[in-house]
């Protein structure tokens, strides 16, 4: 079984040489994830919860294309550009995992691509 390139025309375009997402031996495996809007890949403004909210409804576009939902998710990786938001970000996160919530690092960094404050990846089990 080989590699299949996942791309949703409902979350923002890759914005260098990488794909929205790959399905390989039963995973998905989703590009880290920032608040673009999906229609005109700028950046959405707004407090840390509308951002998170972004980025988790931009990888649940690219998991529906890929046949799959968060509940499937078995690692996270969260990417914060200040780690005072840690709380914001799991109130809007833990929404989307009501039930078995993924293991997951998330990491205090100093700079994400386009200097928004988040950024997530998601490996999700197709099963």
């Amino acid at each position: 079984m080989g590699k299949r390139i996942i791309t949703s025309d409902n979350a923002p375009r890759a914005i260098g040489p990488y794909s929205q997402a790959i399905e390989a031996g039963g995973f998905v495996f989703v590009s880290g994830q920032i608040p673009l809007d999906p229609k005109t890949g700028n950046v959405v403004q707004g407090d840390i919860k509308a951002q998170t909210k972004v980025v988790m409804d931009n990888a649940s576009a690219i998991l529906k294309t890929a046949g799959c939902t968060f509940s499937g998710a078995v690692k996270c990786t969260i990417y914060l550009k200040d780690m005072s938001n840690f709380a914001a970000v799991n109130e809007v996160y833990g929404s989307y995992f009501p039930d078995a919530p993924p293991a997951r690092t998330t990491v205090e960094v100093s700079r994400l691509p386009k200097d928004v404050a988040i950024e997530i990846d998601f490996i999700v089990w197709r099963g």
